[in-house]
């Protein structure tokens, strides 16, 4: 590119540039999410970046308007609707404020470039409820200090503009080091504001080169780069919790000071017709609740940065991360202890809508199930949802192993591959199908795990679990078919013919991954009992067995049904009892029965 006088930047101009820049920022993922220390040291902050530049990055894409400021005001609604996490949040809101500015302008002068910048940053301040210096804050108001001051001095060459705002804004970043006391004491600069200044690296490099590189984007930190720069820490506030707000006059003010109570690392970033919420809180459900009295909330998440943070810690260990989905049904302390990451169904109650196992635990959903006037639906996770976890994770581990509901049933496993493919590191992570469902999902899914832990490599641990995947099996036992009709699995007319001929179907799983009827019990009495009597005959002897036992709020029973299984059994290795979540029990009522049988080998004896 010539040297010239830049006087002016154009659309064109203005989007490559842009482009080089979210690129440069992808290349730094993992190295931004290693920094990651504040406000909470979880290690996603690259990832969260990713995501939001990457929504940006897709509006970049299309054929771009010939005018700047339409531009912008483009990609900050892109922006807004795909931004993930805190620093994601923020720029969001920062960009906003951009388009703001300069919305009306067809291409920007470097006074337009200061002013416009000037506008992000007072919007991003703005969008918190507890502003902190020593952040991606300060350094995006030292460069708008900056390249106001040129501007104002008279400077009219844009790329030169942009050049000294870079260089302030790498002064800026280098003092958060001893700004906050997280950062002093993991000798980090803060990963948000890092991100930033790596934009504007990508831009300001665009514009003296004219080069464009958008080519595969390579992975990997340096080799002297600690794993994690933070150390874990117990979180009183657990969950990093996100939704959009969409209605009409939707005043940011009132709904900032609504939710603050709740929690810490309040963001409340957008337009008065959609609000990005971003907040870290010991009950989602709680955020989602009051948002819903401003707007339509769509676009629920929370992540667990209490498990984000002890992955950043096994990563040194443990190369391969194990991801599943929450129809699988694992005990709470094997998901603690495997380290095992799950992407919740989404449940839907008429207009109300939860995140299994997050925002409605297994005991208040089988309760509206028996009280709701409308029967709820669940739906897969979406393919965002997997996306921002196997970013996360491919930013710490070399390998990621997906296990997933078997795909006979629901398109989870789908998403979950398009999310995979989507991906920079999509070599690194592999989507099985678990061909089960509940307890049986939930047995591959910990012998994985365990895989993991033995130390297995990532091949031979996809070897052992396409072995045990065919000596796993679940089966459920139907007391009652009212809940599958409702519905709408089973016809009307199935019921009536169990219930005259008195029969309690028995669901299964078969080794291509169907679920169908796998047997039936005569007679309603006594169904423990029977259903116990009709595994026991497939629990051979000379094997070693794992079970989980899972039950539709009905621990009584489903503790006997664990009693009989293993009374007289020196051949059970382990079992568990555990309460079902929505997936499956939704269409199984309170009081459903679920068995996961596995004929099991230790890994290490492999």
């Amino acid at each position: 590119m010539s040297a010239a006088v830049m006087p002016r930047l154009d659309a064109v101009e203005l989007g490559r540039a842009l482009r080089a820049g979210i690129h440069r920022v992808l290349e730094r993922q993992e190295h931004l999410d290693r920094i990651n220390v504040f406000p909470v040291p979880d290690g996603d902050t690259g990832t969260n970046l990713a995501i939001t530049l990457s929504a940006m990055l897709a509006a970049l894409r299309r054929p771009a308007p010939a005018h700047a400021g339409r531009l912008l005001t483009e990609i900050a609604d892109a922006a807004l609707d795909g931004a993930r996490g805190n620093s994601g949040a923020i720029l969001a809101q920062f960009f906003l404020g951009v388009g703001d500015r300069a919305g009306h302008l067809a291409a920007l002068t470097a006074r337009d470039v200061a002013s416009a910048i000037e506008g992000g940053a007072a919007y991003a301040r703005e969008a918190l409820a507890d502003p902190r210096e020593g952040t991606i804050l300060t350094v995006l108001q030292d460069v708008a200090t900056e390249l106001g001051r040129h501007a104002g001095a008279g400077l009219e060459d844009v790329r030169e503009l942009v050049r000294r705002g870079l260089a302030r804004g790498q002064r800026s970043l280098e003092a958060t080091r001893d700004q906050l006391d997280a950062l002093s004491r993991a000798n980090v600069v803060d990963a948000g504001a890092a991100g930033f200044v790596t934009l504007l690296e990508g831009v300001s490099a665009y514009l003296d080169t004219g080069e464009l590189d958008e080519t595969a984007i390579a992975f990997g930190a340096p080799p002297s780069e600690p794993e994690a720069a933070g150390a874990e820490a117990s979180l009183e506030h657990r969950w990093c919790t996100e939704c959009l707000v969409s209605g009409t006059a939707l005043d940011h003010r009132r709904l900032r000071e609504e939710l603050a109570p709740l929690g810490s690392s309040l963001v409340v970033a957008g337009t008065q017709r959609k609000v990005r919420v971003h907040v870290h809180v010991a009950d989602p459900e709680a955020v989602f609740r009051l948002a819903a009295g401003h707007g339509v909330v769509s676009g629920q998440k929370a992540d667990d940065m209490q498990r984000q943070q002890r992955s950043t810690a096994h990563a040194a260990r443990r190369r391969i991360a194990i991801a599943t989905d929450s129809a699988a049904d694992i005990p709470e302390e094997e998901l603690e202890r495997l380290d095992i990451h799950t992407v919740p169904v989404r449940l839907h109650f008429g207009e109300r809508s939860f995140l299994d196992k997050v925002t409605l635990g297994p005991e208040e959903f089988y309760r509206l199930l028996a009280t709701s006037p409308v029967h709820p639906k669940t739906s897969q996770p979406p393919a965002g949802d997997f996306r921002r976890l196997y970013e996360f994770l491919a930013s710490h581990y070399e390998t990621v192993l997906s296990l997933n509901l078997t795909g006979s049933v629901s398109g989870t496993r789908q998403a979950a591959e398009s999310a995979a493919s989507r991906i920079a590191a999509h070599e690194r992570v592999r989507v099985i199908d678990t061909h089960n469902a509940s307890a049986g999902q939930g047995l591959v899914v910990m012998y994985a795990a365990e895989c993991v832990a033995a130390g297995l490599d990532a091949a031979a641990v996809e070897r052992a679990v396409r072995e045990v995947i065919p000596r796993t099996r679940t089966f459920a036992c139907l007391a009652t078919l009212d809940y599958a009709v409702r519905g709408g699995r089973v016809p009307p007319v199935a019921r009536t013919a169990a219930r005259w001929l008195r029969i309690a179907p028995l669901l299964a799983t078969f080794p291509d991954g169907r679920v169908s009827i796998g047997g039936a019990l005569w007679g309603h009495r006594n169904l423990t009992q029977k259903f116990a009597r009709f595994l026991r005959r497939r629990l051979g002897r000379g094997r070693r067995w794992r079970l989980v036992v899972g039950h539709g709020n009905a621990p009584e029973e489903g503790a006997r049904l664990l009693e009989l299984l293993t009374a007289g059994r020196d051949d059970i290795d382990r079992a568990w009892l555990v309460p079902l979540g929505a997936a499956l029990g939704v269409h199984g009522g309170p009081g459903f029965l679920v068995v996961g049988l596995q004929d099991y080998q230790p890994p290490a004896a492999r």
